[in-house]
């Protein structure tokens, strides 16, 4: 027996979790960025996060190709950068008004997060469509405040 796609969608926004914005950058694709809400701890030795990236969108090209990324965990008041970096806009107006700096692996790191943690990549698994991407935390900045959280289609605040 099979679910169809709508059955799927359903069960899966049931799913409360925090919002992230996964960053990359290279010499050839330059800056990418993409909110993602698939992202997990692995392995506290060593010290391991996965991701899971369209294989359609360009920040997994930047991923793939420079081994480097940083997840930035969004703080509550955050969603207008979570929205600039889920929707159809370009690059360069994802990261319009949106205050980063080069972290240690050379991946944008967003300033007010609430945690950025900088990652090299060392697995990559094609799954469907999407790639599972696995990172050795190299570095993380953790600041004060409450996550973002996405839940049955909107955003949510811890209470």
């Amino acid at each position: 027996m099979s679910v169809n796609d709508q059955e799927f969608k359903n069960a899966l926004k049931l799913w409360a979790s925090g919002v992230t914005v996964v960053t990359a950058q290279t010499e050839s694709l330059g800056l990418k960025g993409m909110t993602a809400t698939s992202f997990s701890s692995v392995s506290m030795d060593p010290p391991q996060v996965l991701v899971c990236i369209n294989k359609s969108a360009d920040t997994g090209d930047a991923v793939l190709e420079g081994k480097t990324f940083a997840i930035n965990i969004l703080k509550a008041e955050q969603q207008e950068i979570s929205n600039q970096f889920a929707g159809g806009a370009s690059q360069e107006e994802r990261f319009a008004n949106v205050k980063w700096h080069k972290g240690e692996t050379g991946s944008p790191v967003i300033d007010d997060a609430l945690a950025s943690i900088e990652c090299t990549v060392v697995d990559q698994v094609l799954a469907g469509t999407h790639w599972v991407v696995i990172g050795e935390v190299q570095n993380v900045e953790c600041r004060s405040g409450e996550p973002l959280m996405y839940y049955n289609s909107a955003y949510r605040e811890l209470k």
